[in-house]
């Protein structure tokens, strides 16, 4: 499985920041939970590489 392979599966992405100064991702689907935490540097490079992800999908889009 990669990034192409298109899955049936719904899902739900919280994202907020905790009381421990952290930024949460939290995915939740019909049976799991996925918190993921990272300090606001590192959700900046996530940001950034959701940015330039979706660039470069309008680009192959268009």
């Amino acid at each position: 499985m990669g990034i192409n392979t298109e899955r049936d599966i719904e899902a739900n992405l919280q994202i907020g920041p905790t009381d421990q100064g952290m930024v949460r991702l939290f995915v939740t689907a019909e049976d799991f939970e996925i918190p993921m935490d990272f300090d606001p540097d590192e959700a900046r490079e996530i940001a950034e590489e959701i940015l330039a992800a979706a660039k470069a999908a309008e680009a192959r889009g268009s």
